[in-house]
């Protein structure tokens, strides 16, 4: 299986509008964003495909044509626009459209309520896709792990798995309500963790850490919190023993941290891990 590396893309600039706004959940908003400028968009090779889409800051006057190159050579850091990294979680090249699930906590971030707000017909400007996940059909099962930001990227793996293909598949959410009809070929058992009031991840990692791993090559997927993310990153690789290049592994957030908090020191928190790993590797 080819090691889990990011695929660039380079920095394509994408204008498209919102088609259509619907509740997935009480917490879960899915824009539908077509038109034509999403002509020879690039989805479809990964399942974990993901857009950066940019929110202007108000008040400040963009160059036209949009070029977030210009930009960051001629404005302040702090007039450039606010990035946040989605998942596409369906791509239609016929019909020109495209799905994003939103997490929604009221008025809390920056992504959610802009989606919570969203009408057909507004504006919506974004980078990329990149992505590097797909489920291989050489594994011989598949572990899916995360939360609710990591839940349309494993709707999408279900997906594309091979038929009949085993997986293990677990997902934290806050409660029932939250859950989603997911469909597969493969042969998944899903189990859906409620997290109540306890941290985000602790179920997560209880249940990887008892679950009776299968014969065989496993591919895993596990992305979502950093901290639990962290702690079933060393599980697999130190007491399981998984290949890195069988792992598509990371944090997509961090408890206590915005987006731009996150993305300044996400390198740092790798190093350090791949560090933890190497020390007790050698030990």
């Amino acid at each position: 299986m080819a090691n889990d590396r990011p695929a660039r893309k380079g920095r394509k600039l994408t204008r498209a509008k919102v088609l259509r706004v619907q509740w997935i959940t009480p917490h879960m908003i899915r824009l539908v964003i077509g038109g034509e400028g999403l002509a020879g968009f690039g989805a479809g090779a990964f399942t974990d495909h993901y857009v950066k889409l940019l929110f202007p800051v108000p008040g400040v006057t963009y160059p036209e044509p949009f070029d977030m190159d210009v930009i960051r050579g001629d404005l302040p850091r702090d007039q450039w626009p606010r990035q946040r990294s989605y998942t596409v979680r369906s791509w239609d090249p016929h019909a020109l459209e495209m799905s994003i699930d939103f997490v929604y906590h009221g008025d809390e971030g920056l992504a959610g309520p802009w989606a919570a707000g969203s009408q057909p017909g507004d504006d919506v400007l974004f980078l990329g896709p990149g992505g590097a996940y797909r489920p291989s059909p050489e594994a011989d099962w598949h572990l899916l792990v995360g939360d609710e930001s990591a839940l349309p990227a494993i709707a999408a793996s279900l997906e594309a798995l091979p038929q009949g293909a085993p997986a293990r598949v677990f997902v934290e959410v806050s409660g029932p309500g939250e859950e989603q009809e997911l469909t597969t070929r493969g042969d998944a058992k899903l189990m859906w963790l409620h997290r109540g009031d306890a941290p985000v991840g602790d179920a997560l990692v209880e249940a990887v850490q008892e679950l009776e791993f299968p014969d065989g090559e496993v591919h895993a997927f596990v992305h979502g919190e950093a901290g639990f993310v962290k702690r079933l990153r060393r599980h697999l690789r130190v007491e399981r023993g998984v290949p890195l290049e069988q792992l598509s592994i990371s944090g997509y957030w961090r408890y206590g941290t915005d987006d731009e908090g996150w993305r300044a020191g996400k390198r740092e928190w790798n190093r350090q891990i791949e560090e933890e790993e190497a020390g007790s590797t050698a030990g």
